[in-house]
């Protein structure tokens, strides 16, 4: 039947009403907060193009982490700053580096927080690629070397989930082998399956100091044109074992994690990118965004696209905002 007997506004008039019909909810658990982690005591350092994002020392990380459990956000993400840097990346494989120690701090402290590990040499390479370099290339095969590496000293420094974010093929099978064969069988994989070489990701280059030396990632993170190749990329993973998969930036590729959530069955992870978080936040001091309700809008979108959990640097907000009456 048409107007006058079908008037959709019946059911938006009330605040009760619209509660009662909503579609789409967001609650603390869809939530995993990244965090950068530096050496130092403590040191907290803003990060310039991130308004009211860190750089933090381990023990003012685990404050952090304490904070974010209060808040019943389930989870973490640890993306390691190193003080050198070299060629290959040598300091992320280290037992004893940065985000390693990290992860034993937080468990020891915070045991009952999921502590999710950035599995990829980028931050630690001098060069800023995500892969070893040889002649200008990046290797592929080389590189997956160093990630199942990096993966096995995550795992054995307690970490409960690693991430692989490089986007080198055959690093989840790779990893996932390494994993097994250590002994850590029940540690799964959030993989990065179908991230975009994308120009949002150049605030988190700023707070890592991880912006690539010569040339640029094209020929390893996804070209945004490309929506059947993501939906390839998001198989492969699967198929090597990922346990999670994720899109990455979020909100440019909301028709990705909706394309992703009708093929498969197992959680989406989307991964709102600095970017997305500094636009919000410059129009918002800029006067021409109301911040509050840009961030939940766009978190529903995430969510509403099919997500079932999102990385964002808004995860605290969210929280506080989804507690006020």
């Amino acid at each position: 039947m048409a107007f006058p007997i079908q008037r959709l506004r019946r059911l938006r008039q009330q605040e009760s009403l619209r509660r009662m019909v909503r579609e789409t909810l967001l609650a603390p658990d869809d939530f995993i907060a990244p965090l950068f982690v530096v050496e130092g005591q403590n040191r907290r350092e803003e990060i310039v193009s991130m308004p009211g994002q860190f750089r933090l020392s381990i023990d003012l990380l685990v404050k952090e982490a304490g904070e974010i459990n209060a808040l019943g956000i389930p989870a973490i993400i640890l993306f390691g700053i190193p003080d050198t840097k070299d060629e290959r990346g040598s300091s992320g494989l280290d037992p004893n580096g940065i985000v390693q120690r990290a992860v034993r701090a937080v468990k020891d402290q915070v045991p009952g927080l999921i502590v999710i590990t950035d599995v990829c040499v980028d931050e630690y390479t001098s060069h800023g690629h995500c892969g070893i370099v040889r002649d200008g290339k990046i290797l592929n095969d080389e590189t997956l070397d160093c990630l199942k590496i990096m993966a096995r000293t995550h795992a054995e420094a307690g970490a409960d989930m690693v991430a692989p974010s490089d986007m080198m093929d055959g690093r989840v099978a790779a990893i996932r082998t390494e994993l097994d064969s250590a002994g850590f069988t029940d540690v799964p994989i959030m993989a990065y399956a179908a991230k975009f070489s994308s120009c949002f990701y150049a605030p988190f280059r700023d707070a890592a100091f991880s912006s690539p030396q010569f040339g640029d990632r094209r020929s390893y993170q996804m070209d945004p044109a490309n929506g059947r190749e993501a939906l390839h990329e998001i198989d492969l993973d699967l198929e090597e074992g990922a346990d999670i998969v994720m899109v990455k930036p979020a909100m440019p590729y909301l028709d990705i994690i909706s394309a992703a959530r009708s093929r498969t069955l197992v959680p989406i992870a989307a991964y709102q990118v600095s970017g997305e978080y500094s636009m919000i936040k410059a129009a918002a001091q800029a006067g021409w965004l109301e911040e509050s309700r840009a961030i939940m809008e766009s978190l529903l979108a995430i969510k509403r696209a099919g997500a079932d959990m999102i990385l964002t640097y808004f995860a605290k907000d969210a929280v506080r905002l989804l507690s006020q009456p």
